[in-house]
């Protein structure tokens, strides 16, 4: 089970209430919100591992210098030395070395790598894993690596945990009339406004889906277009209109899958260190919590 880590820490921070705090008064919704989390997960779904993927860069030069809006609506300051900061409330902002703190007294590891985001981490250890994986992240970029031959699906918390969706590919084509395999290319050309990403503009998601249920890919979409063939002049004319968009963006859109990172193989299975995994509970205020996660266990 791979999660998209701070998709669930924000998700945590803004579901469970500001009151919840350790004895000194500090605020740790977020990291108990997050453990509540993985512990409902491990008990629905009963994985066999669990990886906490980190965007070390939440928002990677590379991506930047092909599209300069990438995220840029998100960044308070730009660093020259490391990754941009991104807006976060600073109460949570103090709280996430107390989460890292929290996965590593759990023995679940935390992946992630300088120069790129958690999907990519994701993303290359569901395409390198052996076997099933579960990916858990409320960002439909993620759909792309869904592949029901390798057994990797996506367990959507958009709708929050009471109302999990598992995804696999028969769903991808209910919702969006596509494969997941064409999702990049889909969402490529849809565009992503809380991503910075512009689209095709006038494209949207059914003609998107239209364009891939006839040409199959992107390349084969803009193969139609300076071809004039396969679709009418008006969609013709927005996809050479953005001709430049198209050419970078895939780069972005697409998870990497090919990233520099190895996982431990630690088993999901009680702390090996549980005195240290009980006094940090005890001093951050998720005593219960830890207790929950630790009853869940066994049942995994």
């Amino acid at each position: 089970m791979l999660l998209d880590t701070a998709s669930l820490y924000f998700r945590a921070f803004y579901g469970v209430p500001d009151t919840v705090r350790a004895a000194d008064g500090t605020q740790v919704n977020a990291v108990r919100g997050l453990l509540d989390i993985i512990t409902k997960l491990v008990t629905t779904y009963r994985p066999s591992a669990v990886v906490a993927c980190w965007d070390d860069d939440w928002r990677p030069k590379w991506r930047v210098d092909l599209i300069p809006t990438y995220k840029a609506h998100r960044v308070v300051a730009e660093n020259a030395d490391g990754p941009d900061t991104e807006e976060t409330p600073a109460e949570l902002t103090a709280q996430i070395p107390l989460i890292r703190e929290m996965l590593a007294n759990l023995d679940i590891p935390i992946v992630g790598h300088a120069d790129f985001e958690a999907d990519d981490i994701i993303g290359t250890l569901a395409t390198h894993a052996e076997g099933p994986v579960d990916v858990v992240t409320g960002d439909r970029d993620l759909f792309q690596l869904i592949d029901d031959e390798r057994g990797v699906r996506v367990i959507y918390t958009a709708r929050g945990m009471s109302n999990l969706e598992v995804l696999t590919d028969e769903s991808i084509v209910s919702k969006y009339g596509i494969h997941a395999a064409q999702y990049a290319d889909f969402a490529t050309m849809r565009g992503d406004a809380s991503d910075g990403l512009p689209g095709v503009a006038g494209v949207g998601e059914k003609t998107a889906a239209t364009l891939l249920q006839t040409h199959d890919t992107l390349s084969g979409i803009i193969t139609a277009a300076e071809s004039g063939t396969g679709m009418s002049a008006g969609v013709q004319k927005k996809l050479l209109a953005a001709a430049v968009y198209l050419e970078v963006a895939p780069a972005v859109v697409r998870v990497a899958r090919d990233v520099d990172v190895s996982v431990p193989e630690v088993p999901l299975a009680e702390p090996t260190n549980a005195d240290a995994a009980r006094k940090h509970a005890d001093r951050w205020g998720y005593a219960s919590a830890l207790d929950r996660y630790l009853a869940a266990i066994p049942e995994a």
